[in-house]
């Protein structure tokens, strides 16, 4: 189970890194939509996982792999954190509340939207 799990990592950190370099080249910086993104799509991912794994679609070794392996690797609350920190730090404080808003709204919207997707399919 660890080497899935590790291997799964490996694949989330590949896939946040290319989505990093994207939003780097399709939005504006300053503000960190790369880490964004990632965080919402990872909290969606997760909702339809938890989902199909509470009907018994996955199994609990795929659910572990996924969960904790791909999209462990995938989100990041570390670069969420130092990100706002840094807005903060350069007087952004409307972006840095901004972003912590959306993040956390944005990634339980995510979540639950997720899970809704996988009944409504489901039913």
């Amino acid at each position: 189970m660890v080497w899935l799990v590790m291997i799964g990592g490996g694949l989330g950190s590949g896939a946040r890194y290319l989505i990093g370099r994207w939003a780097i080249q399709a939005f504006e910086p300053p503000f960190p939509y790369a880490t964004l993104i990632v965080n919402v799509i990872g909290c969606f991912a997760l909702g339809v996982l938890a989902q199909l794994a509470m009907t018994g679609t996955v199994t609990p070794e795929a659910r572990t792999a996924v969960a904790a392996g791909f999209l462990g690797g995938f989100t990041t609350y570390s670069s969420f954190n130092q990100e706002t920190i840094a807005l903060f730090a350069s007087g952004a404080t409307g972006a840095a509340a901004a972003n912590i808003a959306i993040t956390l709204a944005g990634g339980l919207m995510a979540g639950l939207l997720g899970a809704a997707l996988v009944r409504m399919l489901q039913s």
